[in-house]
């Protein structure tokens, strides 16, 4: 069965948000790394994260400059991390994440 774009965007940004949460990955470079996507996609999901009232802020290092610094993920919002965590297989196949 072919997924839905909306649902495949709504996951893609669970799965973003999981992934920042966890330490996982943290920046764009890690976020492109661990799921393959191109840089612009990540760019889009991570802005999108607000639209489900994930608080999303990047942290920039300390005394670093251009950017330097991670994504981290202050509040998930209406989002129960911890469904996320027991589907995290479902989601990753779905969207064809390693």
């Amino acid at each position: 069965m072919q997924t839905s774009k909306t649902r495949s965007s709504f996951l893609r940004r669970l799965y973003l948000a999981w992934l920042i949460d966890s330490g996982q990955a943290t920046s764009i470079p890690a976020l492109m790394a661990a799921t393959g996507m191109p840089r612009r996609t990540a760019q889009d999901t991570l802005a999108a994260l607000a639209e489900l009232d994930i608080d999303c802020r990047f942290a920039q290092a300390d005394g670093a400059r251009n950017n330097s610094g991670d994504y981290r993920i202050h509040d998930w919002g209406p989002i129960n991390p911890r469904w996320v965590a027991e589907h995290l297989a479902s989601i990753k196949a779905t969207l064809g994440y390693p």
